[in-house]
């Protein structure tokens, strides 16, 4: 939970330097290895060991663990007098207990007629920015619980038809927070705008058909996933802020590169650590590219995955991917399984997936949040049910089915929650989706906190 190196006042040791914590250490560490080192009844089909099975530290590391405090009261004391201490806190702590403690509660947010909420962005503590099927980029205000409309940028060449206007399917904002690049009036080009005044950039154009995902590589580059089987780097313009007037340019893409052995690219993240990009298509491969030389290095596909939607990436480089049934978790540096997290819900496709530190936060086609321990290897329990694992269940939103649509009203009508996102703090979640159908229109969102 958190960490503060106490340094002693007066006598020699602080006041959490107690020798029989070292032996309650090396019990829970035994205890630990024990279990890891259980047969399972079904074994795993990959296994990642320690580097070492030693049960011993050596004294340097005994009087560092000695030294250090684990209680969450001398870390608020330590950070409130500002004390010249090494200290830090785990960001997901506070996710994790208001989870576990059943206190997290639905506010529902009003859309109105708008079309299925694709993707999300929380833009500061108060504001919400989001795309939409009817080609809306909306911003929602949390205090006023105002919804805003931002103008999508046009295309250069004459208007292509409906067609083309599929929906704003990605929203990205780049690390220092200064540009957001989503999907422009036309499904098929980029649209980059200047935080917090959202002021209009530029509009890339390449793809030939929707872009179904992006995601940022530093501050300026920016790499695009299309259904065209293509990936496509942008480096967004330094224009300076002297109009008076908001206009914005065209671009086009440094370089496009087409995905050997992949068909229509659906989801894409950016490794850090490794400096590779993921990208995911739909005919069930996962593809691995060099950021630095935006080469293709690996291709491989998946085992039996149905339905792929979503991809996301925790820090320390494992691949979760949404299919149908399961998320399939996967290892970086070979593109193996590691795990395979069934679904608890018959039924219930996975549609958006995130991580936050160690906890995979799962998006259902049934209306519900799940949320997935990796340290544990099981969904989170709840301390107030013991029975009863860790679930958010949305509203129903609203829905409007079409004349000529027939048995959806005979079974109960959920929402699909089609993305998700923390605010900074990891106390609040904004969820939206819409109606999985596709012939029914409807919205929803709601902001757990």
């Amino acid at each position: 939970m958190a960490q503060t190196v106490r340094r002693p006042i007066e006598a020699r040791y602080p006041s959490c330097y107690i020798p029989s914590r070292i032996k309650e250490r090396r019990a829970k560490a035994r205890a630990l290895r024990l279990e890891q080192q259980r047969k399972p009844e079904k074994p795993e089909d990959f296994v990642c060991y320690s580097d070492s099975d030693s049960e011993e530290e050596t004294p340097t590391e005994q009087h560092k663990t000695l030294c250090t405090s684990y209680n969450f009261v001398d870390y608020v004391r330590s950070r409130e007098i500002q004390a010249p201490e090494p200290r830090m806190v785990d960001q997901s702590y506070a996710t994790r207990h208001m989870l576990t403690h059943d206190m997290l509660r639905e506010t529902p947010v009003n859309l109105g007629t708008v079309n299925k909420v694709f993707c999300s962005q929380w833009l500061s503590d108060r504001q919400i920015v989001f795309g939409t099927k009817c080609n809306k980029l909306l911003v929602y205000d949390v205090r006023s619980r105002s919804l805003d409309a931002i103008p999508t940028l046009r295309p250069r060449t004459p208007w292509p038809g409906a067609e083309y206007q599929t929906g704003i399917h990605a929203l990205q904002i780049n690390p220092s927070r200064t540009l957001l690049a989503t999907g422009a009036r036309n499904s098929c080009e980029l649209a980059i705008y200047r935080l917090p005044t959202l002021d209009p950039v530029c509009v890339g154009e390449a793809h030939k058909d929707w872009i179904l995902d992006m995601c940022w590589l530093d501050d300026e580059f920016l790499v695009t996933g299309s259904r065209d089987s293509k990936l496509a780097l942008w480096r967004a313009p330094d224009t300076p802020i002297t109009q008076a007037t908001p206009q914005h340019n065209y671009i086009a893409p440094l370089v496009t590169r087409e995905c050997k052995a992949g068909q229509k690219v659906r989801a894409l993240t950016f490794n850090r650590r490794w400096r590779e990009i993921a990208a995911l298509t739909l005919n069930g491969y996962i593809h691995v590219f060099n950021a630095a030389t935006f080469r293709q290095t690996l291709s491989r596909k998946l085992p039996s995955c149905q339905d792929l939607v979503c991809l996301a990436t925790q820090e320390s480089g494992i691949y979760a991917i949404g299919c149908k049934s399961y998320t399939l978790l996967l290892d970086c540096r070979t593109l193996q399984s590691v795990k395979k997290i069934t679904s608890r819900y018959n039924g219930c496709g996975i549609r958006s997936a995130t991580f936050r530190g160690d906890l995979l936060t799962i998006g259902t086609g049934l209306g519900l949040l799940m949320f997935y321990d990796l340290r544990a290897g099981k969904y989170l329990e709840s301390n107030i049910h013991s029975t009863k694992t860790v679930a958010l269940r949305a509203s129903r939103g609203y829905v409007f089915p079409d004349e000529g649509v027939d048995g959806y009203q005979q079974v109960k009508y959920v929402p699909a929650i089609y993305t998700h996102c923390y605010d900074d703090s990891g106390t609040r979640i904004f969820t939206a989706g819409g109606p999985l159908p596709a012939p029914l229109i409807g919205n929803y969102a709601g902001i757990w906190q």
